[in-house]
């Protein structure tokens, strides 16, 4: 079959900063994928933990059409009633008081950073600016926002990057203690490192960053791009930790797919974003606003967040059988539906060529690096997909064993 377009066409119109797959996805229902040949995929990758409802979710598809024949975009020189029903929402159903909108996880990560430092210059003074990341974080493409992830080849290139970040291992209070300061304006931590390898925080770590902060005067920041709405489920992660954030940013599965981001605070910080000192054109418009609403009144329905649990029992169980078979993972580790299949040290650094052999069985996975697979299939995932998935899952792995 011939196509006006090819993965070919890629190669010759596109920027080279991204190596897609071999095939063009055109047509999605729940948890399987179609491409331009009209082979079936079945996803376990969820658009990077985005499509937390898959693919074309009806509810979705309706409160979008919706909004499509009302009203797309006005700017922030206005307001509008999806926004406000969608930070509403957002403040019942979490600690925060106040909701920013913005498009991306990258810019709702940029924002929080924005805001810890501007809070600190009004209610100290601009000598405390210093933000503490973790080393293996991922928060997103801005230079700001690579420049707090701490992962060196993000940067490579791109310098000078802003100044006043450091960097300690994740999970580890000693070493957290002996960087903050007085000088310190934020602590940011994801509650799971997603890029970094599919890592869950240690409630205890988390804790301690809690106590520390509040010791020294500094701003706890979550990164719940990955983690939030639903992913760990419970609505947002940190819920499941029992620790609460001053600052959370909030993306992927926020929208189902359409792009929205969002951070959330309290009153008292989030008044050091008086007018004019932060913005975004599209942020918070009423199309994204609208999906955005709907997609959390369905992910944060009971049944939905229990099902998540249930799900991941079946992943887990299935994918642990077949590594008694197959011996390729050292363990399965994460936390609801963001789940990280560590390869043992003889695979080390094939996780992509893992990615590839699921490709070849008519399966969708993700990377975490090099050593591990990650998974991030929809929330509400048929468990008959997951039985589907699993037979593909273990085609794959025979096909990688064997190459």
């Amino acid at each position: 079959m011939s196509h006006a377009v090819t993965r070919a066409t890629f190669d010759e119109v596109m920027f080279p900063n991204y190596s897609p797959a071999g095939f063009i996805p055109v047509r999605g229902k729940g948890s399987r994928i179609w491409d331009q040949d009209g082979r079936e995929f079945i996803d376990l990758a969820g658009g990077i933990a985005v499509n937390a409802l898959g693919h074309c979710h009806p509810e979705l598809v309706e409160a979008l059409t919706e909004q499509a024949g009302k009203l797309w975009h006005v700017s922030n020189v206005f307001t509008n009633e999806p926004v406000l029903k969608l930070a509403s929402r957002l403040v019942e159903l979490t600690f925060a008081d106040r909701a920013f909108f913005c498009n991306s996880g990258a810019e709702a990560n940029e924002a929080a950073f924005k805001l810890a430092r501007k809070y600190a210059a009004d209610h100290v003074g601009a000598h405390k600016n210093e933000i503490i990341a973790c080393t293996n974080a991922f928060h997103g493409r801005t230079l700001f926002t690579v420049t707090v992830g701490g992962q060196p080849k993000y940067t490579e290139g791109f310098a000078p990057v802003p100044a006043g970040v450091s960097h300690v291992p994740f999970n580890d209070i000693e070493a957290l203690k002996n960087a903050i300061s007085e000088r310190t304006c934020a602590v940011v931590i994801e509650p799971i490192q997603g890029e970094g390898g599919v890592m869950p925080a240690d409630k205890a770590y988390l804790e301690a960053a809690r106590a520390l902060c509040d010791e020294h005067g500094a701003l706890l920041v979550f990164d719940e791009v990955q983690t939030g709405v639903g992913r760990s489920g419970a609505l947002f992660a940190y819920m499941h930790y029992g620790v609460v954030p001053d600052i959370l940013s909030s993306a992927k599965a926020l929208g189902g797919g359409f792009p929205i981001g969002a951070i959330l605070t309290t009153d008292k910080i989030a008044k050091s974003f008086g007018v004019g000192t932060h913005g975004s054109t599209y942020g918070g418009n009423p199309l994204a606003s609208a999906v955005a609403l709907r997609a959390l009144e369905v992910l944060s329905r009971p049944e939905v967040l229990a099902g998540v649990e249930s799900r991941r029992q079946q992943l887990v169980k299935g994918i642990t059988e077949l590594n008694d078979r197959y011996g390729l993972f050292s363990e399965i580790r994460g936390m609801g539906l963001l789940l990280g299949c560590v390869l043992k040290p003889a695979y080390a650094g094939r996780a992509r060529d893992f990615l590839k052999a699921a490709e070849a069985e008519q399966l969708m996975v993700l990377v975490a690096g090099g050593d591990v697979v990650r998974l991030a299939p929809s929330l509400v995932i048929e468990p008959a997909d997951i039985e589907a998935a699993l037979l593909r899952f273990a085609a794959a792995m025979e096909r990688f064993a064997n190459a």
